[in-house]
This record gives structure tokens, C-alpha cells and sequence, in this order.
């Protein structure tokens, strides 16, 4: 169960105490917040295809990315620990590098098609060759989370949503996600990393 103390700062307090909304905020904290993931978040985390991760750099400036596989690309490795995979991306590393010097992160799981939402809190570390990077297809890296706090939000502004399928460029077993065109603009080309596939042809 989470505390009130741990979720709430002088910030949200005061804003809290503005709206008469501190009763409010201390039931969930003790009511639906938890310091470790429960076997439905977990079922739920597993059946994700994309979540939403937010981290800052050392001085505090946030970041927010999206970030997407195949369902279960998120894996949870026990009820205080989960994994995700970094795939190929722009190349500026502006979330993986902001973990490096502020380990403090947070990810959004939202299923559009009933409005579920879950945020996990927690502290990542990046390994280049963790163990588990093998089983990740395409993945450059791995991140794992030392899950801190874990509470669901209420639904009602997430608009529905039905998936109609899922990106190509995920990366799966068997096959090889396509180049992306803007990698094979001129105005890139020239400064890919070795071995980028846009290099050939």
C-alpha cells in the first residue's frame, strides 16, 4: 500500500488543499496505490502494446516519448521488477540518455479500447549487454525498472480507441522491419551509424 507521503510533495498539496481535494488524494494513495505490481497489473502490462515513458536530465527538464512492440515487448520480471527493450530510433537518445544522469522514471500503460490506465513509478538502469537482451528481437538495449509506486488513473478523458494492427517496424521474430524513408533522405544519409541498413541502396 502506498502512503500518502510517498505519493504527494508540497506542490500537489497545496493545490490539493486549494480544491479541497486532500481527502480525496490520501483515499486513493491508501486505497489504490501499491509499491509493487499485482498479478492483474501484470497481466495487463503483458498485453500492452505501447506505453508512454517520461524521465528528466539531471537538472529536472522533462522528456516524454512514446515507445512500442509487439504486445508484451514489456516485460515483467516479478511484482517489484520490469524490462522493456530500446529499438533503433533517431539516434538522439534523449530518454535513454536522461536515465544515465536521473535514474527517476515514470511509464503510462493505457489500453484505448476501455479506457484502463496504469502509471508505474520507479528508478531504471540501462544495461548494453544485459542477458536479457537476446530474447528482445532488434532491441539496442535493455532497460529494467525497480518498481516504486503503482497506481491506476480514472478513465474517463481517454477517448476510445480500437487497434487496427500494429506498426511494421516493430521488431519480431522472423521478420525485418522496413527502412524508414526519412533515414534515406539525403539530408541524413550521410551521417548514419555504420551498418544502418538505410546505408545500402
Amino acid at each position: 500500500m502506498a502512503t500518502p507521503a510517498l505519493l504527494y510533495h508540497a506542490g500537489a498539496r497545496r493545490l490539493q488543499d486549494r480544491f479541497d481535494m486532500r481527502r480525496l488524494a490520501d483515499r486513493i494513495a491508501e486505497r489504490l496505490g501499491r509499491d509493487a505490481l499485482s498479478d492483474d497489473d501484470r497481466s495487463f502490462i503483458a498485453a500492452q502494446a505501447l506505453f508512454l515513458l517520461a524521465t528528466a536530465d539531471a537538472e529536472g527538464r522533462p522528456e516524454c516519448s512514446h515507445k512500442g512492440g509487439e504486445p508484451g515487448f514489456v516485460r515483467v520480471l516479478d511484482g517489484s521488477r520490469l524490462a522493456f527493450p530500446s529499438y533503433d530510433g533517431n539516434g538522439m537518445f534523449r530518454s535513454l540518455g536522461n536515465l544515465l544522469v536521473n535514474p527517476h522514471i515514470g511509464l503510462l500503460f493505457i489500453d484505448f479500447s476501455n479506457g484502463r490506465r496504469l502509471r508505474v513509478q520507479g528508478r531504471a538502469t540501462l544495461d548494453l549487454a544485459d542477458p536479457l537482451l537476446a530474447g528482445f528481437e532488434g532491441a539496442q538495449c535493455v532497460v529494467r525498472v525497480a518498481v516504486e509506486q503503482v497506481f491506476p488513473n480514472c478513465p474517463r478523458y481517454v477517448h476510445p480507441m480500437q487497434r487496427t494492427g500494429l506498426s511494421e517496424f516493430a521488431p519480431q521474430p522472423g521478420h525485418v522491419p522496413p527502412v524508414p524513408a526519412w533515414k534515406r533522405s539525403e539530408m541524413f544519409r550521410d551521417v548514419l551509424a555504420a551498418g544502418d541498413p538505410a546505408r545500402e541502396g
